[in-house]
This record gives structure tokens, sequence and C-alpha cells, in this order.
């Protein structure tokens, strides 16, 4: 009995660490909004000219939306005509599932059509189109369940559009319309009915999407705009903490929250700061300085250290705690997004489609492969780049150029 035990254990042990753990991506910077994944068992080395690519889906429509994924399904957004939709990808095959119409396009001359991340809960997926137009669909169908535009709430469509992806937690759907009558919504996740407004918030809407915390047993809602970052009781909608923020011309990357830390940064020259959140909901700035000015390719914290790009300082790793420059690289990629998984960064550069693989070490650049995506779209607008997102989700990266699609396949082999 007792081999028979062990032999149990040493195969269970062997299939723990030797298997690939696959995670599903269900909203913006994968399930806890950190943009690093938890998955294992994926490339740490790049064969030459990139992973395996296992298809590309030539119908995504125009935008910058990106994606979300779960189980064998593929959600994003695009502009199509007049109208913009959500849509449904198979991810075995590439094939579109479905489509429905969510409302008009928006249009903008560095690329009309919708912005954000469609989040998907259960049997449903919530998104917000690029003219703020919040729907709820069956995520078997595309059926609409129900609708509503962030002008009923008093919001106004920023100079970009509306770019938030929308946040679910627990039997709330929340997202930010900006305005008078409260910055933040929270509505009924089934029904689409109010739960709360945020009336002591009203800060018109920025470009950055919510992030959910605990501290000082309470559940908050951290939000980022052009004056403030703010922390809102999840319960109600109440201002537990607020600190000012230098934002100019757009502000755009979401918070990050860490060991009763949070971390917002922004481009412009905004810079970038660290508060502690303590007893009593008392905010202590750590410090602000202009380490990173990320403009929209997100930062991801990896251990003790970010990684982003900082306008006019290239790629950067910054101490989280202290705020101080590690190192920094200017010449191997130029601007553009992250993502994390494994302990690699995913960077995709904005004005060629270079694909880079990298070791989120403090010790510096060390680049493990590369690539480009080929094909390109010839629809983007001059103005306009290469500014979805990657994501890594269920052993394969994904990677959004408008209407063009990729899929690449970046599991490790298994024996």
């Amino acid at each position: 009995m007792r081999h028979l035990i062990n032999t149990c254990s040493a195969i269970a042990l062997w299939v723990s660490t030797s298997a690939v753990v696959a995670l599903d991506w269900p909203q913006w910077r994968g399930p806890d909004r950190s943009d690093v994944s938890k998955e294992a068992g994926l490339l740490q080395e790049w064969p030459e000219g990139g992973p395996k690519q296992l298809w590309l889906f030539k119908d995504a429509g125009l935008g910058y939306s990106g994606v979300a994924v779960v189980g064998d399904k593929l959600f994003t957004m695009g502009g199509k005509d007049e109208s913009e939709f959500l849509i449904c990808v198979d991810v075995k095959s590439g094939k579109q599932l479905w489509s429905s119409k969510i409302g008009p396009v928006l249009k903008n001359r560095w690329g009309g059509g919708p912005r954000g991340t469609p989040t998907v809960d259960g049997a449903n997926v919530y998104a917000l189109s690029g003219e703020g137009v919040l729907v709820c669909a069956q995520n078997s169908d595309g059926k609409i369940l129900w609708q509503h535009t962030m002008k009923e709430y008093g919001g106004k469509i920023p100079g970009w559009g509306y770019t938030e992806s929308p946040l679910v937690d627990g039997d709330k759907v929340v997202c930010t319309p900006g305005g008078s009558r409260g910055s933040i919504v929270a509505l009924d996740k089934i029904s689409g009915k109010t739960i709360w407004q945020s009336t002591d918030f009203t800060d018109p809407a920025q470009y950055s999407s919510i992030i959910t915390i605990e501290a000082n047993g309470v559940r908050q809602y951290i939000q980022l705009t052009m004056t403030h970052v703010v922390g809102l009781s999840a319960k109600d909608g109440a201002v537990l903490w607020t600190t000012s923020w230098p934002g100019d011309t757009a502000v755009i990357p979401t918070p990050i929250f860490h060991e009763g830390y949070v971390y917002v940064t922004a481009g412009y020259g905004a810079g970038c700061k660290l508060v502690k959140i303590e007893p009593g909901n008392k905010v202590k700035e750590v410090y602000e300085n202009k380490v990173m000015k990320n403009h929209h390719g997100g930062v991801v914290l990896v251990g003790e250290h970010l990684y982003g790009h900082s306008d006019g300082g290239g790629w950067v790793c910054q101490d989280f705690k202290t705020g101080k420059e590690v190192w920094s690289e200017r010449r191997k990629l130029g601007k553009g997004a992250v993502s994390s998984a494994e302990g690699m960064l995913y960077c995709l550069g904005e004005d060629n489609g270079t694909v880079v693989l990298v070791e989120a070490s403090p010790k510096g650049w060390t680049e493990h492969g590369r690539f480009k995506l080929d094909p390109q779209t010839t629809q983007r607008s001059s103005q306009g780049k290469i500014w979805t997102h990657p994501v890594v989700a269920n052993g394969k990266l994904f990677l959004r150029d408008q209407e063009l699609l990729f899929c690449f396949d970046i599991k490790k082999t298994q024996k």
C-alpha cells in the first residue's frame, strides 16, 4: 500500500510540474487585470521567424479592441461600415461563430472603431463601444440581453472615444461614463438596472479601466482620471480616498495594485506615482517622478519590478517600491505594448509590428526571439498604429492589427 501511495504521489507530482498550465483570459489585462498571466509550460525561446502561426482571421473589423479568451471562444469588437460589432471567434479553427451589432461606429482620425476589450462572465459577455454603448450579450449566440448608453448616466464621449473595458464584479458590471451625475456607475449585471452612481466623484471620463482591490477590509474600485486617482466603495460607490494626478491631454494606462500600494502612470509628461493605502484609508504618497511616462502600451509588475515603454526613455525597468530606474533600452525596439507570462515579456512595437520575447529581469534587456507581423492591414488610418495589446491565453499568443487577428502556438513541445 505504501508503495502504491508513493507511486501515485510521484505520478501526480510529475503531472503537476510537466504539464502546461493553461488559463483563460476573460477580460482586459487578464483575470486580475494585471496583464501578467500565470500560465506555465510556454516557450522560453522562439525559433527563427517566431512561433508557429495557427491561424489568421481577416474579418475582425477596424478598431483597437483587445481580445478576451474563455475556453474555445475568443471575443473582440470591430467596426464594419457604419456600425460596431461584438464578435466571437472559434479559437481552434479561427472561424467566426457569430457577430452582433452594438452601436454606431466611432469615427476618429487616428482610426475609427471600438477601443475596449469585452468582459466574459459565465454565460454572458459585456462590451462598451467607442461611442459609449454598453451591452450584455449571451456568449453562446451573441443575443443582446440589455444595453445602455453612457449618455444615460450623464456621460460625454471623450475625444478619442470610450476606451474602457467594463468590469464585472460579483453581481455588478461597473464602468465610467464620467460627468456631474457621477463618474462611475454600477449596474446589475443580469438586469442592467442601476445599483449606484458615484455622485460624490464627478470627474469626466478618461481612458483607463477600473481595477478591484481589498484594502482595510473593504472591497474597493480604483480608477484614474485626468486629475485624480480614486478609491470607491464597491458596495455603494462612496469615495474612500483620492489623491491628485497631473494628467495632460489623455490618461490611459490601468492602475496597478500590490501589497497595499497603488501605482499609476500616464504619458504627455505626466510620469508615474505610487501611493500606500494606510489604515482608515488614508493615502501616503511614496514617490512621484518621470521614470515611467507610459502613453498607452501598458505597464506590468513582475516580482518587484515594473516593465513598460516610457515616452522619451524607451523600454524601462523600474523598482516598484522606490520608483528608481533599474535599466532602460532605447535601441532594440520602438514604442509599444507589453504583456507578461512565465517570467517573460511579450513586447509589440507599434510602428512596424515587431514582436519580441524578452526576459522580465532587472539585469537588463535579454531577448529570446523576435518576428514581425505579416501580413499587416492596408486599412489602418495613416495616423494609427498597431495599438492592440498582446494576449497570452491557453498556450497561445493573440495579436491584432485592425481587421487582422493572429493566433500563434507558444506551448512547449510536450514529451
